[in-house]
């Protein structure tokens, strides 16, 4: 984690921002603005709608990117949105992850992938990449780091472990997430009383022990959501070399306070999430019309959420001083 925790350091932000784009959070003006782009680029109108969302996502994201690169030190992008959008939506997360990066952006591709054997090393390539001819890995997908589902055991979490070491990379992986309905697995207890999220800790710790850097945080991460404030603290004290993803705050109903004791005595060992609540920052603008021009309305977008995660690092910043 040593990569990360040197942006947060230079941004003096513990933050990460999910880019996460649905036609419930990008501005449906600013989609239907693309369509007549994208029908003269196809050959079959019912292409139309997946690539004119790609589009409109990819710019969408591009401008929200522009806007906070230099505030924030990474980025998490939810495979998810975009594969609901078939190839094309795939293209547009491969490009944003690869334009965060060269806007300097540490990216967090939240794919959450889990499996074993060959599967999961296939999983894996995201962090390893594919060999090239000149015998070197290519990197396909532009990602630090990605989420990893633990579900499996060992076997399902150790092709990831290599990978991330071969590529000096990073993952996390889910122990306690913000979800209500988590508790109803998570929380079950086990024959020596421990609760199954702490067995999950206690194999996350051991899976990173080899894998230390120079900060003291092994390259296997965790996600511990806001919402669970009193069991992120205990887990900050059952992990103390595993670095903390959590989710969470602002939209789902965690706080800076609820998070700080998530950090070490030092003020790292965490970083915080936060989708909607900055990528959908416009929705609050009383200025937001959609009579605007596209470029107006990725103005707003900008410009909102540049407001907000500054805002954000600043509610952070208080709660850990």
């Amino acid at each position: 984690m040593d990569k990360l925790i040197e942006a947060i350091q230079t941004t003096h932000n513990p933050s990460v921002v999910g880019l996460d784009p649905t036609d419930q959070v990008v501005p449906a003006a600013l989609i239907d603005s693309f369509r007549e782009e994208v029908a003269d680029q196809v050959d079959d109108p019912a292409e139309i709608p997946a690539m004119q969302r790609s589009v409109a996502y990819f710019e969408f994201n591009r401008a929200i990117i522009d806007a906070i690169a230099g505030i924030v030190p990474a980025v998490k992008p939810q495979i998810a949105m975009y594969e609901a959008l078939g190839p094309a939506g795939v293209d547009t997360y491969e490009m944003t992850c690869e334009y965060a990066q060269s806007q300097g952006l540490y990216v967090l591709g939240d794919v959450k992938r889990g499996d074993i054997g060959s599967t999961a090393a296939a999983y894996a390539k995201h962090l390893g990449g594919l060999a090239a001819n000149n015998g070197e890995a290519l990197d396909l997908w532009h990602e630090d780091a990605v989420t990893v589902n633990p579900y499996l055991g060992t076997d399902g979490i150790t092709p990831f472990v290599d990978a991330a070491q071969a590529a000096d990379k990073d993952m996390f992986v889910l122990v306690r997430t913000s979800n209500p309905s988590s508790k109803e697995i998570q929380e079950l207890e086990l024959a020596d009383g421990t609760r199954l999220y702490e067995r999950v800790a206690d194999l996350v710790e051991g899976w990173g022990a080899d894998t230390i850097g120079a900060s003291g945080y092994s390259r296997v991460g965790a996600v511990v959501g806001a919402t669970h404030p009193e069991q992120g603290k205990q887990l900050r004290e059952r992990m103390p070399h595993t670095f903390f993803l959590v989710p969470g705050y602002g939209a789902q109903g965690g706080t800076a306070a609820d998070v700080a004791g998530m950090f070490d005595e030092q003020g790292s060992g965490a970083i915080v999430n936060s989708s909607r609540g900055i990528i959908g920052a416009w929705r609050k603008n009383g200025t937001y019309s959609d009579g605007m021009s596209a470029d107006d309305m990725l103005g707003l977008v900008a410009s909102s959420a540049r407001d907000a995660a500054l805002a954000m690092r600043d509610d952070l910043e208080a709660a850990l001083a």
